[in-house]
């Protein structure tokens, strides 16, 4: 059973030995296949940043094993949370302008500025491979990233037809370090299994011959809104065997198998979110102006 407790913040940078020695004692399995949601702000100071960081989880993993992470790009749409955040308070003029001004998504080199500097680390290390999701695309190294990766459809954000569906497949691990559940996106693909999911339409910018166009497609409503209670039940699930809890470096890292939070949520959003819950979109943008209009999250 996981047991509570507050993580210390060390004057000295943590290494990546003693980061790897950390994460593999919480129990990352060597060989596997690993989610990654990180706050390095939460991991403290550690020499090297983020590069050592995602070095001290390749160590743990090691050399057969698989390091995904997300590599969102919601920057360019005008349906996310992140524009209306963005354009609030604008007139029509200037939104034209900061539209006109998004550019295409490149899997080879859009950046991913609000999934932090991990997810970056990881998309920018040599032997990287992305899935060409113009919104929420993945990042992943290791011998199974082609696999995790390829085939992500373009109307199909995250679920069976993407990454997370490999995941399931896989029976990969989960890490939160130093984050909430509310960041889970494992549990989005929960949104796309129970029965008969809402549907809305999301806009983005795609490459277009050597220009530019506007694409809108329908997929399933993503709301991240209720997450963080999702997950504060899952955690104790299974008697508290379900997620196990450590520190690493200075944050709390809670580490879970894919399936078993896929399945929880299967369970628990129908049961939830037919007695008003609310919806919001907490981490999407992280500070939404007051007065902003609600978003379904994340594109």
């Amino acid at each position: 059973m996981s047991t509570a407790y507050v993580p210390s913040v060390s004057a000295v940078p943590h290494s990546r030995a003693r980061l790897s020695r950390q994460l593999a004692a919480l129990g990352i399995e060597r060989g596997g296949v690993l989610m990654v949601h990180a706050s390095l702000s939460a991991v403290g100071a550690v020499d090297g940043g983020a590069d050592t960081v995602g070095a001290a989880l390749r160590e743990a993993l090691g050399p057969e094993g698989t390091l995904v992470v997300p590599s969102f790009t919601p920057e360019n749409s005008d349906t996310s949370p992140q524009y209306r955040a963005r354009v609030h308070g604008l007139g029509e003029r200037e939104r034209e302008a900061v539209r006109a001004a998004m550019p295409a998504f490149d899997p080879a080199i859009t950046a991913a500025p609000s999934m932090g500097r991990l997810s970056e680390a990881v998309r920018r290390s040599p032997g990287s491979v992305r899935s060409a999701h113009p919104q929420t695309s993945f990042a992943a190294l290791g011998p199974l990233a082609g696999h995790v990766v390829a085939d992500h459809r373009p109307d199909c954000h995250l679920g069976e037809d993407s990454p997370l569906a490999r995941l399931h497949e896989l029976r990969a691990q989960v890490l939160l370090l130093g984050t909430g559940f509310g960041s889970c996106t494992a549990f989005h693909l929960a949104e796309y299994r129970v029965p008969s999911p809402p549907r809305r339409t999301y806009r983005c910018v795609v490459r277009d011959g050597g220009g530019r166009r506007w694409w809108e497609y329908e997929d399933v409503a993503l709301d991240d809104g209720d997450f963080a209670r999702l997950g504060e039940d899952f955690a104790r699930s299974d008697r508290g065997a379900a997620v196990r809890t450590a520190a690493v470096g200075s944050a709390t890292g809670r580490l879970f198998r894919f399936p078993a939070a896929v399945a929880f949520a299967m369970g628990w959003l129908p049961a939830h979110r037919g007695r008003g819950v609310s919806r919001r979109c907490p981490d999407r943008p992280r500070r939404q102006p007051p007065g902003a209009p609600p978003a379904p999250c994340p594109a």
